[in-house]
């Protein structure tokens, strides 16, 4: 064969196979709750997922997306390993994805250092998440970030003496140390704490412990689902409102999937979180007029954004490298990855690869024969995370 014809072949074949390259499938794979008590958290957060897929095709920069889920069961840290090595081994996964439990993401952490394979955590809230692998992006929210200013607030609204309950896990830790701290710094009075377990606790003997001591406020860290519920309808039951004990809290506890079912008693309650169902943009406005459309059954939460946001940071990172899912570029090129999501702006810390966003106080009102959070204060734009600080 002659010099050019053989240039000419090899350059064929080069072509022939970088075309290949960009064409395989970009392979996500999921691990959440998709049975047991956690379950809406699995539902919301692929929902969000698949929602972002339709709107924007099923291919980002040619290479057609595939979604491998895995059910973790929940807060299951030992099963989300598992699965989490079968994706990078068995399914050959480009990516892993998801999280629901911040259980289940640290111990799924050092899978994705050893598999070298970035980590998307799209609810797990743990501040600490993000320094437990270089390849975790997180596009939720850490728990510091809407817990740390309910302590000023509090304290500037008239409420000096504060009881916690908080739920007796990783996060529920992490709400407690942030609210006491800052609102003892803001001039506060904690007069009394506890840790309730994450599994069918009674609350009965909690709520006469906080009667008995009288504050100001309770400050909740409680999973969304059935726990707040359960709170929430003790509180009322036992009188606590009407003796003038307010409740305020994250908010997980007023979750869209969930606050309806607390009825009445969650009116007025007043929470700190990063997305309603009411924030009022035209991107949320499309954002929850396709889920209603995708999903009639269900209302749009904080989950199903991250689920959603978590897409598109993956998109927008793979438009900055041109398909190039591997590690070294996925993790250079997601850092200060910034749009209007449907909770507001949004950007990857470079620092700290954790997100940067607005930080609502709401209050939970009836709207249109719904219980919604109405957010009233976004004074807290482009909030870091205050627990890496």
């Amino acid at each position: 064969m002659k010099l050019h014809h053989l240039l000419a072949a090899l350059a064929l074949g080069a072509m022939a196979s970088t075309t290949a390259s960009a064409a395989e499938p970009l392979r996500i794979g999921l691990v959440l709750p998709m049975s047991g008590v956690f379950s809406g958290y699995g539902k919301q957060i692929e929902h969000g997922v698949r929602l972002y897929l339709q709107q924007n095709g099923d291919s980002f920069e040619g290479r057609k997306v595939e979604i491998v889920l895995k059910d973790d069961t929940g807060a299951a840290p030992e099963i989300s390993r598992r699965l989490a090595q079968e994706l990078i081994v068995r399914d050959k996964v480009d990516i892993l994805a998801g999280f629901a439990m911040t259980p289940g993401a640290v111990s799924a952490a050092a899978v994705a250092t050893s598999g070298d394979k970035p980590m998307i955590v799209m609810n797990a809230g743990t501040s600490s998440l993000t320094t437990r692998s270089p390849n975790i992006v997180r596009t939720s929210a850490t728990v510091a970030q809407y817990t740390v200013p309910l302590g000023p607030w509090a304290v500037q609204n008239g409420m000096k003496k504060a009881f916690t309950l908080v739920a007796d896990f990783g996060p529920g830790y992490d709400a407690e140390g942030y609210f006491q701290k800052s609102y003892t710094a803001a001039g506060g009075e904690i007069v009394g704490e506890v840790r309730v377990p994450l599994q069918n606790p009674d609350f009965a003997p909690f709520l006469q412990r906080i009667k008995d001591v009288k504050p100001d406020v309770v400050f909740l860290f409680l999973p969304a689902g059935e726990l707040p519920i359960a709170f929430l309808k003790g509180f009322q039951q036992r009188g606590l409102a009407d003796e003038g004990i307010r409740v305020i809290a994250t908010g997980d506890l007023t979750d869209e999937d969930s606050i309806d079912a607390m009825g009445d008693a969650a009116l007025g309650l007043v929470t700190a979180h990063h997305y309603s169902e009411v924030h009022e943009s035209k991107e949320n406005k499309a954002y929850t007029q396709a889920y209603y459309k995708a999903y009639p059954n269900d209302r749009p939460n904080f989950m199903s954004v991250g689920g959603y946001d978590g897409m598109r940071v993956i998109h927008e990172t793979l438009k900055k490298t041109g398909g190039d899912a591997s590690t070294e570029k996925f993790m250079q090129a997601v850092r200060g990855v910034s749009f209007v999501s449907p909770r507001g702006s949004i950007t990857i810390d470079p620092e700290t690869r954790d997100i940067n966003q607005t930080i609502y106080i709401r209050k939970v009102e009836r709207r249109d024969g719904k219980l919604v959070n109405v957010e009233f204060d976004d004074s807290l734009k482009n909030y870091r995370d205050p627990g890496k600080e």
